[in-house]
């Protein structure tokens, strides 16, 4: 057994990535396990970025090579809170460092929001990426336009997945589900709203720019509705960000264009529009938006503000609402129902009394809300690493008693025998890119639980077919 801290990181995301390459950065002797609840690694890099968006998702080689590849042990389909709780790990490591995420989505809060036809664009995001827990979901893509609530990267990737030509899909890895109901869309025209204006949207311009570069695919914008108020355009310029002034940009100019008739698609931005009812008799059928101005708060800071009486209604037949993330509490673990995150100072998360509780860290939306894009969590995951090697050095993390490393292996292996391994996912990695080369795709996923656990086991232990 190694004599350096032994690391677990509940999370196999590219928070838990990046939290296991800042630790061997520091301190190259620690020993670290990822615990997955999944078969698969590499959270949201997998399940959550969109298939055609290929080129962020080979990171997933420079996670496996940066971390497995270099002893990192996985346990994945292993479920911190059911298979071993927080205190168990605790007696085994050195410390915890969770890297959960944002599982869930907000809510509206307005009449309608569970009507059929009606669901979260993580869901959808879910279902599209071959996530296992949502292959059985069942959207109806037969409507001719779709609504989506929200203006920031994960309405802009459900927005293009709507509307891109099947023979753009058929390169990349969607699974194999969605890219048959997706075959079968009969949607032409997505319209996204955003509850603020052009300057306070949240896309980042490479979103919005591809938006307007799909092929195929007309952009609409009002030329009214791209109009800054006062305020924002007072904002704008004494303390706008560069990627508020280029998307400002860059709505004008598709506001500019003229109509075209040889589009298949289209896509229609709308702004200061908020949603206040979704109606249907049995399904969703329509929505009503109200329209909103921008005022100032209190604090200084801009925000929408409904103007009363003026709504209008758009039919639809689908509505993905995109309007954030939020985290769920984890057993055994100090959770702040205000702001759904690990109460923290730096990554070391705190107890009641406000003080860090020993040896127990959090990174990435666990650790700081669902904010920033892949390359925050780096930074982030450094942040949190360097308190837990200033506290290695100063003796503030308790030694663990019991840190054998084969005893967490044999207290999983009483209660779950299909924990997946590296070994476990080299097959199901292995598998999956050999169907995509037979179709000239990245990977043809595995996308059900059942089908991953089965690729993952030796040969000689898998079943055979008739």
């Amino acid at each position: 057994m190694g004599s350096g801290p032994r690391i677990a990181i509940v999370g196999a995301g590219p928070a838990g990535a990046f939290a296991a390459v800042c630790l061997w950065e520091l301190r190259r002797e620690a020993q670290v396990d990822l615990f997955e609840r999944l078969p698969t690694p590499w959270g949201l890099l997998r399940g959550g970025v969109a298939p055609d968006h290929q080129e962020i998702k080979r990171l997933d080689d420079t996670f496996d090579r940066e971390t497995l590849a270099r002893g990192c042990r996985l346990f994945g389909n292993v479920e911190v809170g059911v298979d071993v709780s927080h205190e168990e790990l605790m007696r085994h490591y050195t410390a915890v460092i969770y890297a959960t995420g944002a599982q869930t989505d907000k809510s509206l809060g307005i009449p309608g929001e569970e009507l059929p036809g009606s669901w979260a664009a993580t869901e959808f995001v879910a279902w599209y990426n071959g996530h296992p827990d949502y292959r059985g979901l069942d959207f109806d893509l037969s409507p001719r336009r779709a609504v989506v609530i929200g203006n920031g990267n994960v309405a802009a990737d459900v927005t293009r997945m709507l509307v891109r030509s099947l023979a753009e899909l058929e390169r990349t890895d969607v699974a194999d589900h969605a890219l048959e109901a997706l075959r079968q869309s009969r949607i032409e025209e997505v319209v996204v709203l955003g509850r603020r204006g052009p300057a306070q949207m949240a896309f980042t311009s490479s979103e919005l720019r591809e938006l307007g570069e799909l092929d195929g695919v007309e952009l609409r914008v009002d030329p009214q509705e791209v109009e800054l108020d006062p305020l924002s355009r007072s904002w704008l310029e004494e303390r706008g960000t560069f990627t508020a002034r280029k998307n400002v940009q860059l709505v004008r100019e598709f506001a500019a264009r003229p109509e075209r008739t040889d589009a298949r698609r289209r896509i229609v931005l709308r702004f200061l529009r908020s949603p206040v009812e979704i109606r249907g008799g049995g399904r969703v059928e329509a929505v009503d938006v109200g329209r909103n101005e921008i005022v100032q708060a209190g604090d200084g800071s801009l925000r929408p503000r409904p103007v009363n009486g003026d709504v209008e209604t758009i039919e639809c037949g689908l509505v993905l609402r995109s309007v954030g993330y939020r985290a769920v509490p984890l057993p055994g673990v100090p959770f702040d129902e205000r702001s759904f995150v690990l109460p923290n100072d730096r990554g070391r998360v705190l107890g009641a009394d406000g003080e860090p509780l020993p040896g127990v860290y959090a990174v990435g939306w666990i650790k700081r809300g669902p904010t920033g894009i892949l390359g925050t969590n780096k930074r982030d995951a450094d942040e949190t690493v360097r308190c837990l090697v200033e506290d290695l050095a100063a003796d503030r993390v308790p030694v663990p008693p019991d840190p054998d490393p084969e005893k967490i292996v044999a207290l999983l292996a009483e209660r779950n025998p299909d924990v997946v391994t590296v070994e476990g996912w080299r097959a199901i990695d292995a598998d999956e890119r050999q169907r995509g080369s037979r179709e000239q795709r990245p990977r043809v996923k595995l996308s059900s639980r059942d089908e991953l656990l089965a690729a993952a086991k030796p040969a000689a232990e898998r079943p055979t077919g008739p």
